[in-house]
Order: structure tokens, then C-alpha cells, then sequence
């Protein structure tokens, strides 16, 4: 028995689009967004959503990457600020 989350296989037809080939996908096995990852594994092939990065992702993105090191760090400037004049 299919749970929430599964759905029971379904035959559907491959055809040809031009030079490259297509699968009429099931409207019940629709994909969120507009873009997929086709891989194989085997003699199956896989067809999964791409998702847009979510806050989560860029959060866990951003920890894997290593911190600055002293030469990132931004240069000291010798520029002193305007000084403020009356203009009245």
C-alpha cells in the first residue's frame, strides 16, 4: 500500500522532442519548480526536483565555508573624513 508521500508506479510513453528525448510525466507525480535532475542508476532512471535554495541551505552553505583570515580582512585607509564646514 502507497503512503502520503509515495505513488504507485505508473506506465507512461518517451518521445522524441527534437534531438533530445521526453517522458509525459503524470499530472499526480508533478514536481515542485520548474526544473529537474535526470540521473542513472543502473538500468532506472531518475527524474528529481531542483529546489530553490531556502534559508536552511544558504545558512548550512555558509558554515561549510572557512572563516576570513587576516589577509581578507578589509585594509586600513589613510583618508581622514571631511570635516564638517557652515555653509550659511
Amino acid at each position: 500500500m502507497a503512503t502520503p508521500a509515495q505513488t504507485p508506479p505508473r506506465e507512461t510513453t518517451i518521445f522524441r522532442n527534437n534531438r533530445s528525448l521526453a517522458v509525459r510525466i503524470p499530472p499526480e507525480f508533478g514536481a515542485p519548480g520548474d526544473k529537474v535532475r535526470v540521473l542513472r542508476e543502473g538500468d532506472r532512471l531518475i527524474i528529481e526536483p531542483i529546489r530553490k535554495a531556502g534559508i536552511t541551505s544558504l545558512l548550512a552553505k555558509w558554515a561549510k565555508e572557512p572563516a576570513l583570515g587576516p589577509e581578507d580582512q578589509f585594509p586600513d585607509i589613510d583618508d581622514e573624513p571631511v570635516k564638517p564646514e557652515n555653509i550659511f
